[in-house]
């Protein structure tokens, strides 16, 4: 009975966006708790099928906002004895063509969305630690929307050359563990050839790094800056030494730095936390030795120093050239600050305030305006 009313639209989803003539696309509250509700929408359709209800709960959370069910993404879980059953752990929603639209600011096509871990997966919980060891990217759970992204985008063109390059089309959403997939879906996409600018929802991506394991010391401001001072100056130097990974993740920034994923943390989520450390201390580091290189940015010390006597190059998803960065500062005492729940609430609740854009090369940091915060085209 919990897991039905936790799951029911009525219930828990957002009160102040019900009216669909009234959603305004072009606002950014209204897109980050759409895009939320729809990552909501794939765990309740994955609770429907795994307690096999007969009233289906999950179709709320995306027809609410005029989008219906193109495709589930699942895997298949396996035991001794083969295939026990599919887990579904994304969609890819359509925007319905009777649903109203704003010709000024138009709707997604498409919003491709994952879930998080799910409570009790062992499946979940393997691609977990293989986001630790940096190897989700060799997955099914990625491989599978990557072919699909590509299919989509493809069969655009085929219908309406118009529609390339265009950053409306195509939305991406994940919250957890399904960020973490977003994210390499994401910049699978940007290193094609003339890839689009897909707009970006990441809700408490996981960031593993050095930078992680210096919140864990609970340190003091101070002492926190500066050793994150010193794990800059020694990227830089290994940049300046192993000069494959140096050109081929330089190659790669600026392949990706076009691409400017919404990052939603909370400062109070350890899993996302190095996210806000990686950006604001990058930011600063680069203020304070304006005339250092800003190739230490796209330099891991553990993928450099671990592949790089072997020939091959590594680089970590979190690593990424450009984004805009939200935080929520919801009372983390009464809120889950990994929740997804948080995410569709209003910009005054969760305290949000402005974004904070950041851009490869390291310019000033510029705030993003939560009522109007657009993605850039790539250029032809």
């Amino acid at each position: 009975m919990g897991s039905n009313t936790a799951d029911s639209f009525d219930v828990h989803g957002p009160k102040h966006i019900t009216d669909l003539n009234k959603i305004d696309w072009d606002n950014e509250e209204h897109r980050r708790c759409i895009a939320a509700c729809l990552v909501k929408g794939v765990y309740v359709h994955e609770n429907d099928r795994a307690e096999r209800r007969a009233v289906k709960l999950a179709p709320a959370w995306w027809e609410s906002f005029g989008f219906h069910l193109k495709k589930e993404l699942r895997e298949p879980i396996y035991s001794i004895v083969g295939v026990i059953f599919d887990t579904i752990y994304g969609a890819i929603f359509e925007y319905s063509s009777s649903a109203p639209r704003d010709r000024c600011a138009p709707p997604p096509r498409y919003v491709v969305a994952f879930r998080g871990t799910k409570p009790g997966s062992i499946r979940d919980y393997y691609l977990d630690l293989k986001i630790v060891v940096n190897k989700l990217e060799k997955r099914t759970r990625v491989q599978q929307p990557c072919r699909l992204v590509d299919q989509l985008m493809t069969d655009m063109r085929k219908e309406d050359e118009a529609s390339q390059g265009q950053d409306s089309c195509i939305w991406l959403a994940g919250h957890s563990l399904g960020a973490a997939v977003a994210l390499v879906v994401g910049r699978y996409v940007m290193v094609q050839e003339k890839p689009p600018n897909l707009r970006t929802f990441l809700f408490n991506p996981p960031h593993v790094s050095f930078i992680t394991s210096i919140n864990l010391l609970k340190l003091d401001p101070v002492a926190k800056e500066s050793m994150h001072r010193v794990g800059n100056f020694l990227r830089k130097g290994a940049a300046k030494v192993l000069h494959s990974h140096r050109e081929h993740m330089n190659n790669l920034f600026q392949q990706l730095s076009p691409w400017v994923p919404n990052l939603y943390v909370h400062e109070k989520d350890p899993i996302c936390q190095g996210f806000i450390d990686y950006f604001e201390q990058r930011q600063k580091f680069m203020e304070g030795s304006p005339r250092v290189d800003t190739t230490f940015a796209a330099f891991s010390l553990r993928d450099a120093f671990w592949w790089h006597p072997i020939g091959k190059n590594k680089d970590r998803p979190q690593l990424l050239p450009s984004a805009t960065l939200w935080k929520s500062r919801l009372d983390h005492e009464l809120h889950d600050p990994h929740g997804l729940q948080q995410w569709w609430k209003p910009d005054s609740e969760l305290r949000l305030g402005a974004g904070t854009r950041y851009s490869y090369p390291v310019p000033q940091a510029q705030t993003t305006s939560t009522s109007s915060a657009r993605s850039p085209a790539v250029p032809a």
